[in-house]
C-alpha cells in the first residue's frame, strides 16, 4: 500500500495524477471519439448502441480507477452492506452529499453490482473540462436547481427540472438503470445547515419532488431504493473531505448500504397537484432521512473514538 510509504500529500498528488492519466486514457482515446460519432450520427438506433458503447467504455474507466484506488490506498472500508443486488435490475441510489468524493466513492462501490450509475447534476457542471462532455454524453441530467427567489418571480421555472427528469426516464424505460439521485441537492455545510434550518443533526432537508416523479415514471422498473449512508473520519485542519480522501486518510471510512422496498401507493400519484399524496411521499421520504440522521450520526461518533484512539 503506497499511502504507507510516503506522507500524505504526495500520496495526494501520485493519486489524482494517476486518476488524470486514466481519465485521459479512457476519455480522450476511446470516449470522445465515439462520442463524436453519437453527435454526427442522430439516427434513434445508433443513438442507443453508442450510448450502450459509452456506457462500457465508463465502467472500464470506473475499473482502472479502481485499480488506483487499492494501489494508493488499499481502502478497508467499514462496510455493513445489507442489500442482495442485481446488475440486471434498474435501482434508484440515494445517499447523504458531503464531497466530491462521494461519487467516485459509489462508482468504485458500486462497479459490478448494478448497472452504471446516472448521477442527476447541476448544470454548471457541463461546463468542466471533459467532465461535463463526458457526462452528457452519458445522457446524466442536467438540472438547473433555481432558487426559490427566481421561481417566485417566474414560477414557469419551476417545472424545468421535472422536464428534464421526465425526458431521463422515457430513455431509460426499457433498459436497466441505477439513478443517483443527492436528495439534499448540494453538499453538506454547516452553513446551508443553519440557513435552511434543517430538523436533522448530520443532513439538509431532501427533496422530494424529482424522486417522486422518478418513481411514478420508472416505479415498477425499479428494484428497490438502495439507500447508502457515507461517514467520513475526522479529517485533519484544513483538508476537504476530497482531499483527506485522495491522501489516503479515508481508508477506515464507515459505509452504509441498504436496499428499501418501494412502497406501491406512492409509485403513482401527481406530487404538485396532490396534496394528499405529496405529504404521504414527504412523510416516507423524511422517516428515511430521520433513519438516515440518526444511523449517521453513530457512525461518526464511533469514527471519531476509532480515530481518537489510534493517536493516544
Amino acid at each position: 500500500m503506497i499511502s504507507a510509504l510516503f506522507p500524505g500529500w504526495l500520496v495526494g498528488v501520485l493519486t489524482f495524477a494517476l486518476m488524470f492519466v486514466v481519465l485521459l486514457f479512457w476519455g480522450l482515446l476511446l470516449f470522445v471519439p465515439v462520442m463524436l460519432l453519437k453527435l454526427l450520427l442522430p439516427l434513434p438506433t445508433v443513438q442507443d448502441r453508442l450510448s450502450r458503447t459509452l456506457a462500457i467504455i465508463a465502467s472500464q474507466w470506473v475499473a482502472s480507477n479502481q485499480i488506483v484506488f487499492r494501489l494508493m490506498h488499499a481502502p478497508a472500508w467499514q462496510l455493513e452492506y445489507r442489500a442482495q443486488l442485481d446488475p440486471a435490475k434498474s435501482y434508484l441510489l440515494v445517499c447523504n452529499h458531503q464531497s466530491w468524493a462521494d461519487v467516485l466513492i459509489l462508482f468504485d462501490l458500486f462497479h459490478g453490482r448494478t448497472p452504471f450509475l446516472r448521477f442527476f447534476l447541476k448544470r454548471e457542471l457541463i461546463w468542466v473540462p471533459l467532465i461535463g462532455v463526458i457526462c452528457w454524453a452519458l445522457d446524466m441530467p442536467f438540472m438547473k436547481r433555481h432558487s426559490r427567489q427566481a421561481i417566485a418571480a417566474n414560477p414557469a421555472l419551476r417545472g424545468e427540472d421535472l422536464a428534464t427528469t421526465r425526458r431521463f426516464c422515457e430513455k431509460y424505460r426499457c433498459r436497466p438503470i441505477t439513478a443517483v439521485n443527492f436528495l439534499e441537492g448540494t453538499r453538506f455545510t454547516q452553513a446551508r445547515h443553519r440557513a435552511m434550518h434543517s430538523p436533522f443533526r448530520r443532513l439538509l432537508r431532501p427533496k422530494s419532488a424529482g424522486m417522486s416523479f422518478m418513481l411514478n415514471a420508472m416505479g415498477e422498473q425499479f428494484g428497490g431504493v438502495i439507500d447508502v449512508t457515507l461517514a467520513y473520519q475526522p479529517t485533519r485542519p484544513g483538508h476537504s473531505l476530497l482531499w483527506s480522501w485522495l491522501c489516503g486518510e479515508q481508508s477506515q471510512m464507515a459505509i452504509d448500504v441498504d436496499l428499501l422496498p418501494i412502497p406501491g401507493d406512492l409509485l403513482h400519484g401527481v406530487y404538485d397537484q396532490d396534496d394528499a399524496f405529496r405529504d404521504r411521499f414527504q412523510h416516507w421520504v423524511n422517516g428515511i432521512w430521520s433513519r438516515k440522521d440518526a444511523l449517521l450520526e453513530r457512525m461518526l461518533e464511533e469514527g471519531s473514538a476509532q480515530a481518537h484512539a489510534q493517536t493516544t
